[in-house]
């Protein structure tokens, strides 16, 4: 019975895809949710978070916020959705490029650096253009397309007077020329739910940056792709974002918090629902 289920709901801002997704807990499923704001948590490290709740949903707009938080509850004994260790792969193109390596998948060709010299004598290895990346980041922010070397030493040198350690580990990405358009798929669970085409004339397709969003059919090529994906990130509920290319489809990243709004209605399919339903499932215990 779902009315006997409490569901935490770990939040910052309510945004619309959080919206969506207590509409499904209250009205299409009755389970109990326990609203838990990031930005008021104080944990003790010795037992971590304690909640009252069969499982944590995670919703948080902070990275770090979320990874921590994760961890913490994970400690406290209480089931999260996504698990700590999700989240630290997905949050970092490294880390989530790595794992993608490692389970065969195919995903444009990545360069690391560590210094402003390096990177620039990698960028130059790899052939103009190139996509400059934030080892941690989302929604298309701090990434830049280097067409030429004279863009590449001025962004380079930006990034290494900026300082933070968001800057200090250059991750350099081929790139891909996707015609306007890439392919996001949602996964929840074992099953590919949906997938939508972002379409932008700029080069950065996110819907968060202006792109639209239409229906993509589910192949067995992409059910197959997106799967393994985020098997390969330790799965859950998780958004991945694929090129077209001649070869067939390349992963670009996998999204752990993943945002669904806009692909709600192109696609006709209940995303958040579908995405209540696993929770729910993790937390009777038959996920």
């Amino acid at each position: 019975m779902t009315g006997n289920l409490t569901i935490g709901f770990l939040h910052s801002l309510i945004r619309k895809d959080e919206k969506l997704l207590l509409t499904e807990l209250d009205r299409r499923r009755g389970a109990r949710v326990e609203m838990i704001d990031d930005r008021q948590l104080i944990a003790e490290l010795n037992t971590g978070l304690t909640s009252g709740a069969d499982v944590v949903l995670e919703r948080c707009i902070s990275h770090y916020r979320a990874l921590h938080a994760l961890r913490l509850y994970e400690a406290g004994g209480t089931l999260c959705v996504n698990r700590p260790e999700v989240a630290e792969v997905c949050g970092s193109k490294f880390e989530t490029s790595l794992r993608l390596k490692q389970h065969g998948l195919a995903q444009p060709r990545v360069r690391i650096a560590f210094t402003e010299k390096s990177a620039l004598e990698a960028i130059e290895e790899m052939g103009y253009p190139v996509v400059l990346k934030p080892a941690v980041g989302s929604w298309g922010r701090l990434i830049a397309k280097i067409s030429n070397r004279e863009a590449a030493e001025a962004v380079l040198e930006h990034k290494t007077t900026l300082g933070t350690y968001h800057h200090s580990v250059f991750y350099i990405q081929e790139y891909i020329e996707k015609k306007g358009r890439d392919i996001r798929s949602f996964v929840v669970g074992d099953k590919c739910v949906a997938a939508v085409y972002r379409s932008s004339e700029h080069w950065i397709t996110n819907t968060a940056r202006g792109a639209v969003a239409s229906n993509c059919p589910v192949t067995p090529e992409l059910e197959e792709v997106s799967l393994k994906a985020a098997a390969a990130v330790g799965g859950g509920v998780l958004a991945v974002d694929l090129f077209e290319s001649p070869g067939g489809l390349l992963v670009n990243e996998v999204n752990y918090t993943m945002e669904f709004k806009n692909s709600v209605e192109p696609t006709g399919v209940n995303i958040p629902a579908e995405i209540v339903d696993y929770v729910i499932a993790v937390a009777g215990g038959r996920s």
